[in-house]
């Protein structure tokens, strides 16, 4: 299996094997009904998160939506 090096909100995350984003978020315990995610750049939409395969040296950017009042 393949070794994945990502940058995640400037950190780096190794792990082995193929990722999705929905994977990433289960692996980092982040709830993704509740974050926007990044990947390179582009915002990458709830419903793709699921079919977008990671690839070593991807930038991603997970940012978690607060409500207020």
């Amino acid at each position: 299996m393949a070794e994945l090096q990502l940058s995640v909100n400037g950190e780096t995350h190794s792990m082995s094997g193929e990722r999705t984003i929905a994977q990433l978020l289960g692996d980092l315990g982040v709830t993704a009904k509740h974050v926007a995610v990044e990947l390179n750049g582009e915002l990458v939409p709830r419903t793709q998160h699921a079919d977008q395969t990671l690839t070593n040296g991807d930038c991603l950017e997970i940012v978690t939506l607060v409500g207020g009042g």
